[in-house]
């Protein structure tokens, strides 16, 4: 069979015998010769091993085969050319030269010849998932190879079709789209036949499913890469829209009429969406709003209750705004703290900032604020400071001294000690009681109209309308609670809402690419934390707390699950529960350790940490002669929004691995903190904008931890002590040591979030910390 330099039947076994007694399996050595028959088929295992061709003998030689490194010609010669031996190295043994005479050899199966034909064979039979590699190996390394064209094209067409008759019609479209670009010759009429066929059926679905975005978008590609052709589909779903844009054109006419604004504005931007060159689509929406001006709001988060400092309540901080003004309302992070403006006027302190003194200019105010009389301001800044009161806030009791009238429209509060932001103190709900109306009616300049599961509708005051001359500010606001992120964004698109208010930060990134919209960030992050709410047994435990942490994996879930493995600048995972502001000379990190890493994730050092807990406890028991406590299941709740629910089941799933019983708690629609005994752990998305005053309403012993902890409530109470700013950040970086290490709260993770409008709105504003910031000059354009 095969000719060697000496004896060729003693080398291959001498060969046979070393391989047998190496380390290396002895089968897959000699599986790459053999005296007879033919080689096995390793089907896709092929593509493991290295490309060979394989020399088959004749049966006067001997018979056999053998797989050898490529020869250096890559077509059998010509019965001429095959002349005296043929040289080659047998893979795995590739210290030998081999030799074998011309005419012992019967034929050669070139490597790249048996890769076709693995493909048309698995091509004919349909398996078009096996076939795939090989075809990927020969476009990779024989791009030129004669007759690769048609096998790619037929590799391209019969998949598509197949994919055709199971109903997977973006597939198929994508195949032979891609089939057209490569060859747009191959078999046009029947590919572009098979294109508006699958087009067509793919409409259908999309407008049946209500993905109009999605094939309003198809539809206009498909007409800028075929309009010569003249495709059946394009044609008449072109038609379609058209005829379901007049329908709503008509539809929003006859509401005007009927002077249903709502319907009207509604349907009007459905048929400008559907057909957005419909004859006088855009002057009907004008008109309408001109008549009568109404912004929608999309909202991953509904509110059922309005305050605009609610710490944990990202819905309730929103629409609080509209309903509420605030004593001083936070306009923005600047070098030493936050920049507040007194709503009543300006505030001063004197230089050494033991005075503060308010002085009222309501000349430009609306009803009822510029009725504020002050005596009354002076007694709601006293009854902050009464722990009788419900307004009353520890932290400005401690600081102030007297509170003092100095003139009809000037009052002075007397400090106990000088303060660094004596009006960070002062964010206090001003409601209609302050102006002798009813106690919680609304100052702002809307009110709650309607609420139910989809929408709430805020109507425009009588006293603010009165006072918009020109009747242009929106007469209503109306918030549309969207299911999802991805619903959210089709509302958005479609027309449905003007703004939403919150986004996943995947879709921020997205909806930058449409130039009708407009995405801009809020200039503060939220912080991400799990609260504990309960007398668990060992939740209480803060051995059992970092447990809890080390068995959260929190960098996949922040960037595997929440920013979809995208960067965003200023998301980070924490290790304490003050914001680290969104870049290093951010002066919002002035409460925030860099040197204090967060604890990584280690479910061994987790579950060690577990049984620990466990043992204290039963030793304790057993001291006190009473049952040793069971872990029972962890209640984790969290609010009605999609991210908080991703995130929550990620850490429901890795706190089990390492053998804790978990149970997910979604709360009603609006709330953010569960009632007693509903929860042992709540997810919550926090506002910690001033940390100076929101260490306490966080951490206090009345805050949303609840804490009781002394070291917490010594490095509070020093944190309040601070004479400096210098000290003000000594002491919360203090007091984030002591957070990382006593656990109050755990720390997850810190987001930038942002929202976004169609351009068609204006008067938004770039810096806003809350979305109803500056709805005062929201105005329509068009």
């Amino acid at each position: 069979m095969i000719g060697i330099q000496k004896n060729w039947r003693l080398s291959l076994l001498v060969v046979g015998l070393l391989v047998a007694c190496s380390a290396v399996p002895a089968t897959a050595q000699l599986l790459t010769y053999a005296e007879s028959g033919t080689p096995e088929d390793p089907g896709l295992g092929l593509l493991q091993e290295d490309p060979h061709d394989i020399v088959y003998f004749t049966n006067g030689s001997g018979g056999g085969w053998a797989k050898v490194r490529l020869l250096a010609f890559r077509e059998m010669p010509s019965a001429a050319a095959r002349k005296g031996t043929l040289k080659f190295q047998i893979l795995g043994i590739e210290t030998d030269e081999f030799v074998a005479k011309w005419t012992d050899v019967e034929r050669i199966d070139f490597w790249e010849t048996r890769l076709e034909r693995e493909v048309a064979e698995r091509i004919a039979r349909e398996d078009f998932v096996g076939a795939y590699p090989f075809l990927s190996v020969l476009i990779r390394d024989y791009p030129r190879r004669p007759g690769l064209k048609e096998l790619r094209c037929d590799f391209l067409w019969r998949n598509a079709i197949q994919r055709a008759r199971t109903d997977q019609r973006a597939e198929s479209l994508a195949m032979l789209e891609e089939l057209h670009r490569y060859d747009s010759r191959f078999k046009q009429s029947n590919v572009l036949k098979a294109i508006s066929g699958i087009t067509d059926g793919l409409m259908q679905a999309m407008v049946d499913e209500s993905e109009l975005d999605g094939a309003q978008q198809l539809l206009a590609r498909l007409k800028d890469d075929y309009g010569d052709f003249d495709l059946t589909a394009i044609t008449k779903w072109d038609d379609q829209f058209l005829k379901m844009a007049l329908e709503k054109r008509s539809e929003a006419i006859a509401a005007v009429r009927a002077k249903d604004y709502r319907s009207a504005r509604k349907l009007a931007r459905e048929s400008l969406y559907l057909k957005p060159d419909i004859e006088n689509g855009q002057e009907l929406v004008k008109k309408i709003d001109e008549i009568y001006p109404l912004i929608t709001v999309g909202v991953l988060q509904a509110a059922r209750k309005y305050d605009p400092v609610r710490m944990d309540n990202w819905a309730a901080r929103r629409a609080g705004r509209l309903l509420y003004r605030n004593l001083f309302e936070i306009q923005g992070a600047a070098p030493e703290g936050g920049e507040y403006d007194f709503l009543f006027g300006t505030a001063r302190t004197n230089p050494d900032r033991t005075e503060l003194e308010l002085v009222l200019d309501t000349n430009k105010l609306a009803s009822p604020l510029n009725k504020i009389e002050i005596d009354v301001l002076a007694d709601h800044l006293t009854k902050r400071a009464l722990p009788e009161s419900e307004t009353y806030f520890s932290p400005w009791a401690a600081a102030v001294t007297g509170i003092g009238i100095e003139s009809p429209e000037r009052a002075k509060c007397v400090l106990r000690r000088p303060h660094v932001l004596p009006t960070c103190l002062l964010q206090l709900n001003v409601d209609a009681s302050w102006f002798g109306g009813e106690k919680g009616g609304p100052t702002g300049d809307y009110f709650v109209d309607s609420v139910d599961e989809k929408e709430t509708r805020f109507m425009l005051t009588e006293a603010a309308r009165r006072a918009n001359s020109d009747d242009s500010k929106p007469r209503e606001i109306v918030e549309v609670r969207c299911e999802s992120g991805s619903d959210a964004v089709s509302k958005l698109l479609s027309g449905e809402v003007d703004v939403l208010d919150q986004l996943f930060p995947a879709d921020a990134l997205a909806l930058k690419q449409r130039r009708e919209i407009k995405v801009v960030e809020y200039p503060l992050p939220t912080i991400h934390m799990l609260i504990p709410c309960s007398d668990h047994e060992f939740i209480t435990d803060k051995n059992f707390r970092r447990a809890l942490l080390y068995g959260i994996n929190r960098d996949d879930i922040l960037n595997g699950e929440l920013l979809e493995n995208k960067r965003f600048d200023g998301c980070r995972v924490l290790s304490g529960p003050f914001p680290a502001g969104l870049s290093q000379e951010d002066p919002l990190g002035y409460a925030y350790d860099a040197s204090i890493l967060p604890r990584p994730f280690e479910p061994s050092l987790a579950k060690l940490l577990v049984e620990l807990s466990k043992n204290l406890k039963n030793a304790e028991a057993e001291r006190k002669k009473e049952p040793p406590p069971k872990l029972r299941k962890i209640r984790l709740a969290f609010p009605a929004d999609n991210l908080s629910r991703v995130a929550c089941e990620a850490i429901k799933s890795q706190w089990q691995l390492i053998g804790l019983e978990v149970e997910l708690v979604q709360l009603p629609i609006g709330e953010t903190y569960p009632e007693p005994d509903t929860a042992d752990l709540v997810y919550v998305s926090a506002a910690i904008w001033e940390p100076i005053i929101d260490a306490r309403r966080l951490l206090g012993p009345n805050g949303l931890a609840k804490s009781e902890d002394q070291l917490v409530g010594l490095g509070l109470r020093r944190l309040e002590e601070a004479l400096n700013w210098k000290e003000v950040r000594d002491r919360l970086l203090d007091l984030h040591a002591i957070s990382h290490h006593e656990l109050p709260v755990l720390p997850l993770w810190q987001m930038v979030e942002s929202f976004a409008y169609r351009r068609s709105l204006s008067g938004m504003g770039n810096r806003i910390v809350s979305l109803y910031q500056n709805a005062d000059n929201w105005r329509l354009d068009h």
